[in-house]
């Protein structure tokens, strides 16, 4: 039997796998150094997401990586507890997200608004704009998203008064440039995806220019490697560090969840197994945790790429993580001869395309309330910190739909004589218990009540302890026991 004929797609597959692999070489570089870990660890992330989680169950063609929606997150916990406890936070994470693939848990994930994912990504898109403006200014930005914010036009002030500065800002600059307009270049041209040709084309000015700019570090591979020891899984019993983990299994779940979703409206192929790929993505994570690698997620610049590219199988995700393990053995040097300014360019460009500016103008004419979760989760991304933001907006999500689902309507028919009739329908819960109790007591005092709940879909226990409680006071006013007709 031939090749192709034991593999039919394997000509579509094997040149999906060359695209996708220049469009993550740089950006798994990009999320590396911005995430502050030597840039070797974001290629071995992508090998791991190419070759392991590659080849199991779940979505046939996402593909999965270092990705930017995590830069911001990694940053904060590798400043806070040190490089060392980076392994350790992602191997628990990915045992984590085999257990809620085990337990079926996948597709709860696709009942998370949608309004505070998008607030999540909003966030940390802003967050990461800001500290990479900063790399591309040549400046150190400060600690807190509102310092970054906030300090970031006198950064871009000082920068302009310096030449090493300013050479920075501007490669920055042209590599953003580059980005926005690769669209509009001749089709033969953009064979080469869009961030390997700004980074190529800012390493070759840098070079020929003697740009005065700083470059990636390279220590090589194996030196990159980083095991988390023994002792490091102590620290677990310390709350900061478990909020971290937290906070990874979830975001990193739910955009690999939402990725596939994503990716699934892309092709025609086999659906997502929402379990399975979660179990895929933890194994990853386990890996990545051992090895002392950054956190993977489903990315969807990639899958897309891949998909697009013609992918018809796993095959070309897989090949995509071969061709970074062989660049990351034989040409590790080649690290060395990119500018950060550029890596910086890229993420401040991945950065707004996490901002869903044309999502929000929809959802303010349309659906103010969800509109209003997504600005809330994301402001309180950048004011707060990641996994308070998250929590801030889940908990805004399941506030709204807790007053939307106790909608009551109450209708009073008074004819003038005999008893008053009220008549109830819809939730009663504990939320519009105030408004109730309003609507009771505004009945005349002196007339006989006949109280009729039949129209009740819900009724929980503080409302019905709130009406018996007010038709007692009603009836010790000396007019006729209220007369109830129950739910």
């Amino acid at each position: 039997m031939s090749l192709t004929a034991k593999f039919p797609h394997l000509r579509q597959d094997f040149a999906a796998s060359l695209v996708v692999f220049l469009v993550a070489l740089p950006l798994c570089v990009g999320v590396a150094v911005a995430s502050g870990v030597p840039a070797e660890l974001g290629l071995v992330t992508g090998i791991v997401g190419g070759i392991v989680t590659g080849l199991m169950r779940g979505s046939s063609l996402q593909v999965s990586g270092p990705a930017a929606g995590l830069t911001v997150l990694v940053f904060e916990a590798v400043r806070e507890f040190g490089l060392p406890a980076l392994g350790v936070i992602v191997l628990t994470t990915g045992v984590l997200q085999i257990a809620m693939g085990v337990l079926k848990l996948g597709r709860y994930f696709r009942a998370i608004s949608v309004s505070v994912v998008e607030g999540m990504l909003a966030g940390i898109g802003l967050v990461l704009i800001a500290g990479q403006l900063y790399s591309m200014a040549d400046a150190k930005a400060p600690v807190s998203g509102l310092e970054k914010i906030a300090r970031l036009p006198g950064a871009l002030l000082d920068a302009l008064g310096r030449t090493d500065a300013l050479a920075s800002l501007g490669l920055g600059a042209g590599t953003i440039a580059v980005l926005v307009l690769w669209k509009r270049m001749p089709k033969r041209l953009r064979t080469v995806p869009g961030p390997l040709a700004a980074v190529g084309l800012a390493t070759l000015v840098a070079a020929v220019f003697s740009l005065p700019v700083a470059m990636v570090e390279v220590k090589g591979l194996l030196d990159s490697v980083q095991p988390p020891s023994l002792s490091g899984f102590g620290e677990l019993a310390g709350i900061g560090l478990l909020g971290t983990v937290v906070a990874f299994t979830l975001i990193a779940s739910a955009e690999s969840l939402f990725s596939a979703a994503a990716v699934d409206r892309l092709h025609d192929g086999p659906r997502t197994e929402y379990d399975k790929e979660l179990v895929a993505q933890g194994a990853g994570n386990a890996l990545c945790g051992m090895l002392g690698a950054l956190p993977m997620t489903a990315v969807i610049v990639r899958s897309a790429a891949n998909v697009q590219a013609g992918a018809r199988t796993k095959a070309s995700r897989v090949l995509h993580g071969v061709w970074l393990l062989l660049f990351a053995a034989l040409l590790p040097g080649a690290l060395g001869y990119i500018p950060i300014p550029a890596l910086a360019g890229i993420l401040v460009y991945s950065g707004a395309k996490l901002i869903p500016v044309r999502e929000i103008v929809s959802l303010w004419r349309e659906h103010r309330g969800e509109a209003l979760i997504l600005v809330v989760t994301a402001v309180s991304i950048v004011a707060v910190s990641m996994f308070e933001g998250v929590l801030i907006g889940l908990a805004l999500a399941v506030a709204k739909t807790a007053w939307e689902a106790s909608h009551l309507k109450m209708e009073v028919v008074d004819k003038g004589a005999g008893p008053v009739q009220a008549y109830l329908s819809g939730n009663a819960t504990f939320l519009r218990l105030p408004k109730i109790l309003d609507d009771l007591e505004a009945l005349p005092q002196d007339r006989p009540v006949e109280l009729d709940l039949s129209g009740l879909h819900h009724l929980d226990h503080a409302c019905r302890t709130a009406l018996e409680n007010w038709a007692e006071r009603h009836s010790a006013a000396g007019t006729e026991p209220v007369k109830v007709t129950a739910a």
